[in-house]
């Protein structure tokens, strides 16, 4: 028994190559459901016993398996255990029962079935069960070919730098992994801070990276790119029917994590209606998806990131001060590269090594007029941006050498410490201290966050030298 019935309009069409094989003995049923499976664009082929299935499934090499679970020439049951052992198939597969039996169901689950459903069947479910399958199977294949790409990326997640500020966030990052599956298995928000390009999503894949979710999904959500109309859809997912153009069954961004990693950058875009939701998600550790009654558990670790200032966006309401104390268990703060100069050098020769690898280029250095100029330049866009600067000279060098004019830099660009040191001589420590606060707090208008982050100190930090130098703000 087969069908070449056409796709109807406005149905949910699915691959062409997708192909069904009903096994199923009740001739009728097994037309019906051919048929309505065949409006939806799925190629069908039936058979009758367990001998048919067998020739069947290696001949014809289904997508899925509708498996009624009482046969003529045996047990649907004894056939999936064949399926999965002897034959060696991992083909998916929904079971369908007239007893409703219970153990029936539980033995086919442990056998790997998909799902199983009990008759009468309803065609709707019976379609709606067969699109959960293979979205479900979308999702699997999604994830595997994103771990197989990050595994063969030429880009490392080890965080470059000599600094005392680098050194101190590997230690960091360290004792924050090893607390991830601490005590009862709920891991520990984390908020990553710092300026555009300060590498807030490379530490983020570091903390994955060191934890013993390292094997598990690592899903990256950017706040400020989801769709406005969609987002809420886009992150807790959507029930089929949910609103205009759901047509089916929907994950969201933070159930494909599953028991991996969720990364929240730039969370300071998110809407406020939904900053309330994932609040709920993060105490709740549930998650129910958009037109859907049932909660669902969560076990993803959340990592959020943001380059605003938190402190200013919870005093102007775009960030509910309740989501910012619930991310900010633990806090990772990134220095801008102007702060740690010393990486400079080690990060530029790592990019025009990663650069000429990339591109099957000769090895590529710097002359002294190159180095000297990365050393003394601002780098506003922080090591995003000497990157891109890298890669580009790299493209353009002669010879496997970038020189300062290859390195196509802005000129005038004013010193790393914003001020020449010759202006602080013959001040004692505690004097010089004290200009470069006033300026550092000049150029960020007051805003102690990003004056704190200019100079490479903690906020905490920050205010406790305002008070010394009687700088606090009334």
């Amino acid at each position: 028994m087969s069908t070449s019935e056409q796709p109807t309009a406005g149905a949910s069409v699915a691959v062409e190559t997708t192909r069904i094989l009903v096994i199923e003995d009740e001739v009728i049923f097994a037309k019906a459901v051919s048929r309505r499976l065949a409006r939806n664009g799925y190629q069908c082929d039936g058979v009758t016993s367990i001998a048919d299935a067998e020739d069947a499934v290696a001949r014809l090499q289904p997508d899925l398996l509708l498996l009624d679970m009482r046969l003529p020439d045996g047990s649907g049951l004894d056939f999936l255990e064949k399926l999965r052992g002897e034959m060696g198939m991992s083909t998916p597969v929904i079971v369908m029962t007239a007893y409703g039996e219970l153990d029936d169901a539980v033995t086919a689950m442990k056998l790997s079935a998909a799902d199983y459903l009990k008759k009468p069947v309803d065609l709707d479910d019976l379609v709606h069960a067969v699109e959960k399958v293979f979205e479900t199977q979308r999702l699997t294949t999604k994830l595997a070919y994103s771990r197989a790409r990050e595994a063969r990326s030429g880009d490392t997640i080890d965080i470059i730098g000599r600094s005392a500020p680098i050194e101190q966030l590997r230690i960091q990052i360290r004792r924050i992994a090893g607390l991830c599956d601490a005590g009862d298995g709920t891991p520990p928000t984390v908020l990553i801070t710092g300026e555009t390009g300060t590498g807030k999503d490379i530490t983020a894949r570091s903390l994955h990276a060191n934890s013993r979710r390292c094997d598990k999904p690592f899903v990256h959500v950017d706040c400020a790119s989801l769709p406005k109309d969609l987002i809420e859809a886009e992150l807790f997912g959507h029930e089929k029917g949910a609103f205009t153009n759901a047509h089916a069954e929907r994950t969201g961004l933070i159930e494909m994590a599953e028991d991996g990693v969720v990364f929240l950058d730039e969370i300071g875009e998110l809407p406020l209606d939904l900053q309330g939701k994932l609040l709920a998600v993060l105490e709740r550790r549930q998650l129910r998806r958009v037109g859907s009654s049932r909660e669902r558990p969560i076990a993803a670790w959340f990592i959020a990131a943001t380059n605003r200032d938190v402190d200013a966006m919870v005093a102007d309401g775009s960030l509910r001060s309740d989501l910012y104390f619930r991310l900010n268990v633990l806090t990772l703060e990134l220095p801008p590269l102007r702060n740690r100069r010393e990486d400079v050098v080690l990060l530029a020769d790592a990019f025009a090594e990663n650069s000429a690898q990339r591109y099957a280029l000769p090895a590529v250095n710097f002359d002294a007029g190159a180095t000297s100029r990365l050393v003394s330049y601002a780098w506003p866009g922080n090591v995003r941006e000497l990157r891109h600067v890298i890669e580009r000279a790299a493209l353009l060098c002669v010879d496997g050498l970038i020189t300062e004019d290859g390195l196509m830099l802005p000129a005038g660009s004013p010193p790393p410490d914003g001020g020449d040191v010759a202006d602080l001589e013959g001040l004692t420590l505690d004097e010089a201290e004290r200009i470069l606060i006033v300026a550092a707090l000049e150029r960020c208008g007051n805003n102690v966050s990003a004056a704190a982050r200019e100079l490479g100190v903690t906020r905490m930090a920050m205010r406790y030298r305002m008070k010394k130098y009687a700088l606090e703000q009334s």
